[in-house]
């Protein structure tokens, strides 16, 4: 069952040695974004003409799922970066696109996207946590980012949508890490994915012109970008299940060969996942048809959880031994993760329930 890699062998080997590091610390945090740069990865799915390797869009999600194979911390990095440069693709801000997008595509500059708040209120999940003010100099940013990756000590951009007091308007924006006013805490005591460089961030009084505004419309630019948002997300599961899978098939003996039929039948939902999710992504039927994109992602959990779970039955006691079990326990921690990426499996369920009474989504 295993996929084609996109990867090449060096970066492989690199988050192989790795992959454990980047799981229980901050120490490598700063190298991630210019190793995976290194391997010119960030242009993948990205028009030709925007500098990019103008392949499918879905290459960009195979990326993300090749990432997870090997380290969780690295996808979710790749995934944060990736989706920041699709915001900056999707922005009729051409002087800000020309501004970001090389830095970007280069990894000289982080991207964090600070939406998945956005993407909750765009499915009725939410309030957005960021305001807005404006006048003719521009804007006045105050709020809080709950969560954030790739949040670079060497220097970022954020982008976020708020609200203006009133709650008639929202807009997204572009704010680079040097902002007056913009604070980075510490980074969030994870149990896992400590090299991710993921905190809470700080609006007060954030003045930005007009030539740091991605969108001045958010309910009209976030879905738009949610296919490849979500979409992406997905690849995180879909990697950590080949990992696992491919595990349990290596730890299958005739003691365990009663569970080769399960490990089969996980082998060919993981096919068929990525077969829709990549043919609906890039044929655009995924913006069309959103409850089908919010199915995707909750079966890519339910796949990846009982894919590790298999793991477990085929590794038997050595999956609970530090030295013998091929990174299982970080496997393990990383499947727990999937389910709380925002939109959680739990809102996802909602939005998914309330889309099957109405017939729409947000």
């Amino acid at each position: 069952m295993e996929a084609m890699t996109m990867l090449d062998d060096i970066l492989t080997l690199w988050l192989e040695e790795r992959a454990e590091a980047l799981d229980a610390d901050a120490a490598l945090a700063g190298a991630l974004v210019p190793r995976l740069a290194l391997a010119q990865i960030f242009k993948t799915g990205v028009p030709a003409s925007a500098g990019g390797s103008g392949d499918k869009p879905s290459a960009a999600i195979g990326v993300v799922a090749d990432l997870a194979r090997y380290s969780m911390s690295a996808a979710f990095v790749f995934w944060a970066q990736r989706a920041l440069i699709e915001c900056v693709l999707a922005s009729p801000n051409r002087a800000l696109v020309q501004r970001l997008l090389p830095s970007l595509l280069a990894g000289e500059l982080a991207g964090a996207p600070g939406l998945s708040n956005a993407m909750k209120f765009l499915g009725g999940l939410g309030q957005l946590q960021t305001r807005f003010t404006s006048d003719a100099h521009g804007f006045t940013l105050d709020g809080r980012v709950s969560w954030a990756t790739n949040l670079q000590r060497q220097g970022f951009v954020l982008a976020l949508a708020a609200g203006n007091q009133e709650g008639t308007d929202t807009s997204v924006f572009a704010v680079p890490s040097d902002a007056d006013g913009l604070t980075r805490e510490p980074d969030l005591d994870l149990t896992g994915l400590r090299g991710t460089s993921t905190a809470v961030l700080r609006l007060a009084g954030v003045r930005l012109g007009e030539d740091w505004q991605l969108h001045p419309q958010a309910k009209a630019f976030l879905p738009g970008i949610r296919p490849m948002f979500v979409g992406m997300q997905c690849g995180l599961g879909l990697g950590l299940a080949r990992a696992s899978l491919r595990a349990a098939r290596a730890a299958l003996d005739d003691g365990r060969s009663v569970l080769l039929g399960e490990l089969e039948a996980l082998e060919a939902q993981v096919r068929d996942l990525w077969e829709a999710l990549s043919t609906g992504v890039d044929s655009g039927r995924l913006r069309e048809r959103p409850p089908e994109l919010l199915g995707l992602r909750m079966r890519m959990v339910e796949i990846a959880t009982d894919a590790v779970q298999l793991e477990l039955q085929a590794l038997g006691g050595r999956a609970y031994l530090r030295g013998e079990n091929g990174g299982f326990a970080r496997r393990w921690c990383e499947a727990a993760f999937l389910p709380v990426v925002t939109p959680t499996l739990a809102q996802l369920k909602a939005e998914f329930a309330r889309a099957q009474v109405t017939g729409t989504v947000g």
